[in-house]
């Protein structure tokens, strides 16, 4: 492992935050990059409440913006812990150039699919690590983040590659730090995987402004709606030649907001955006517009993905 390395993190909200946490105790050296909550984190760091590891606080160097953050590197790693998305200018990759030097590898912490092609092009030389985040969070004031009792990371290089040193040593910082990782030779299964849950529930509790166990209640077809736009994501998967992505993992992603039908129910990221105001701060290319897309490339049709996607899209633009 790299004594002491030098950790860049952008986008420190909630997810952020407790990855500083993770890593710091970990041995690493952190700085963050902050926008919102500069102010707070500049003075008072990040206090977390967690159901794993109890209230902490982590104070890592704060800066503005990666320009500023660069004078402080050069980094090991850069972790991107942003909002993904399409189209933005200048995008998330084009953002982070200061700060990545010839040995930066840089770690995508992000939901969707395809998140890693702008980075691949843009930094053909860097090492670049593809994680998928499982990680109940909120920053329920700038400075103050509430997670809860899940938290795990699951990682491998983009392309596909095995036994990357790189890899080994982010993994080797983030065991050490008390956090749940594990290594994938190919972390796309992973990927889709996530997205059969992300690409259903995100956009269908955002158009109906209900938590996952909320909508199962309002009809009888609601759950036949979930179900066929998760198998849906799986005969995409499936194509694209992750085969042990079936049926019973959508059915089991399923069973899961099922067994919450005596609570409210899971709020995924697209409808707190919705209710915060955010409706252009939605995810919604990588999570879905993407998987539509890779699904007309390899053949499969998919009318229940097609509706929520023109659905989400017209729900952004009318309150963008």
């Amino acid at each position: 492992m790299v004594p002491n390395p030098k950790v860049l993190l952008f986008g420190a909200g909630g997810v952020g935050a407790v990855y500083l946490s993770i890593l710091a105790k970990g041995g690493a050296d952190v700085t963050a990059v902050c926008r919102s909550n500069y102010s707070a984190a500049k003075e008072n760091g990040f206090t977390i409440e967690s159901a794993i590891w109890g209230t902490h606080t982590v104070k890592p160097a704060v800066f503005a913006s990666v320009a500023d953050a660069a004078a402080a590197g050069p980094y090991d790693f850069i972790v991107i812990c942003s909002k993904a998305y399409v189209g933005v200018t200048p995008s998330t990759a084009e953002l982070i150039k200061p700060a990545v030097g010839p040995d930066t590898a840089i770690v995508l912490c992000q939901n969707g699919i395809g998140i890693e092609t702008e980075y691949a092009e843009m930094y053909p030389s860097n090492v670049l690590i593809s994680g998928v985040v499982y990680l109940p969070v909120t920053q329920t004031s700038p400075g103050h983040i509430v997670h809860g009792d899940l938290e795990q990371l699951e990682i491998g290089t983009y392309p596909a590659s095995s036994n990357s040193p790189v890899v080994s040593n982010f993994a080797a910082i983030y065991t050490a730090g008390g956090g749940t990782i594990s290594v994938h030779d190919d972390v796309q299964e992973r990927r889709w995987t996530k997205l059969i849950t992300n690409a259903a529930w995100n956009p269908i509790c955002a158009l109906s402004q209900c938590a996952d166990a909320d909508f199962l209640r309002t009809s009888p077809e609601s759950v036949t709606i979930v179900r066929r736009a998760m198998l849906e994501v799986v005969a995409i998967a499936r194509a694209k030649g992750y085969t042990e992505i079936t049926e019973k993992t959508a059915e089991w992603q399923l069973s899961r907001a099922l067994g919450r039908l005596k609570t409210k129910g899971k709020e995924p990221s697209m409808l707190t955006d919705v209710r915060e105001g955010r409706h252009k701060a939605m995810e919604v290319e990588l999570i879905v517009g993407n998987a539509m897309r890779i699904a007309r490339e390899v053949g499969v049709e998919t009318p229940t993905l097609d509706t929520i996607y023109v659905l989400i899209k017209g729900l952004s633009r009318s309150r963008g």
